[in-house]
């Protein structure tokens, strides 16, 4: 079928919630930014989870049913020089009379948003913490971040903590087959199962992967169309790999990671999907060496991000691969 006319907005902002009570599978979450709401009694807040289950859609929501909302991405503007220019100064301006506003009260501050909080430096987050308490009465900050490991201590402790957890499966589901039924779109049961599965509980992910693919093959989506415009590596290429490994021969699986290169498999993905094989192996593979494997894989994951050569790293998966399956010892 041909592709069908679509808008240019990204369905990820398209639907995005506008409301703090319509965020999906986060329930204890949304009960308290909703008493929070009726009250315009709001402290400083830290969202943090993983990526695509409703951290910046819930901030936006509160700051929309207040009143406007000035937005920064903290991994743009992350530098010690934001914080002391454009944010203390936003920071610093007082804020009108109160008002109510869409059934809520509008309170006496504003509300500044760092997305991707995790991505600032040290420095830039210490500078936060004097202008967080100097202008505490006309300003809030909501903080969001995939690690809160990475945002310094003294900065969290000022915050109120709200994890949001991993999207289930049948939350996604659902959320996407209402996009589907208001794109007019036609998706089978095992093309829903697919996009659950590669967009990994993310749900920002799992509705672009569904725009790119209605972009390209029209109303009725397949699951192979969804393999395709995902990236993802088919099952079968990996396969062959783990199972060259086992085999115990260098030659054939040096064949196989020849084939995975000419063919321009990302070395990352790769690693990712060759992680679950390993993990979800069956009996005939021991503890002992799933977490040989694993340790491999992880060290080759860090080289990677390093920028080391992808070829090289995935021979190093195989022949370490094969080391840990025929008990070889290893030279660490």
């Amino acid at each position: 079928m041909a592709p069908v006319l679509q808008s240019s907005q990204p369905w990820v902002e398209k639907y995005r919630p506008k409301q703090v009570k319509d965020v999906a599978h986060q329930e204890e979450v949304v009960r308290v930014l909703t008493n929070t709401l009726q009250t315009a009694d709001c402290p400083h807040m830290l969202f943090y989870g993983p990526p695509g289950t409703g951290k910046t859609t819930t901030a936006l929501a509160i700051a929309h049913q207040l009143f406007g909302v000035l937005e920064l991405n903290a991994s743009d503007d992350r530098g010690i020089n934001v914080v002391r220019t454009k944010i203390k100064d936003f920071a610093a301006v007082a804020v009108g009379s109160n008002h109510r506003q869409s059934g809520y009260p509008c309170p006496s501050f504003k509300i500044i948003i760092l997305d991707e909080a995790d991505s600032m430096t040290e420095d830039a987050q210490n500078a936060l913490r004097r202008t967080m308490e100097t202008y505490s009465k006309v300003t809030r900050f909501f903080f969001i971040c995939n690690y809160i490991s990475r945002i310094i201590e003294p900065l969290a402790s000022r915050c109120a903590k709200f994890r949001f957890k991993p999207l289930s499966e049948e939350v996604m589901s659902n959320r996407i087959l209402h996009i589907c039924n208001e794109e007019g779109l036609s998706l089978d049961g095992e093309a829903l199962s697919t996009l659950s599965s590669i967009s990994q509980g993310d749900l920002r992910r799992a509705i672009t992967y569904l725009q790119s693919a209605t972009r390209l093959f029209g109303s009725t989506i397949t699951s192979t169309d969804l393999l395709n415009v995902s990236g993802v590596v088919p099952l079968e290429v990996v396969n062959k790999l783990f199972t060259a490994c086992k085999s115990g021969d260098f030659d054939i699986a040096n064949k196989e990671v020849d084939n995975i290169v000419a063919e321009g498999y990302p070395a990352s993905q790769i690693i990712n999907q060759l992680f679950d094989i390993v993990a979800e192996a069956d009996s005939d593979i021991t503890d002992m060496q799933k977490a040989k494997i694993c340790k491999c894989l992880a060290e080759t994951d860090k080289r990677l991000v390093d920028g080391a050569d992808e070829y090289l790293q995935l021979l190093d998966v195989a022949s370490s691969t094969i080391c840990a399956l025929s008990e070889m010892a290893q030279d660490f």
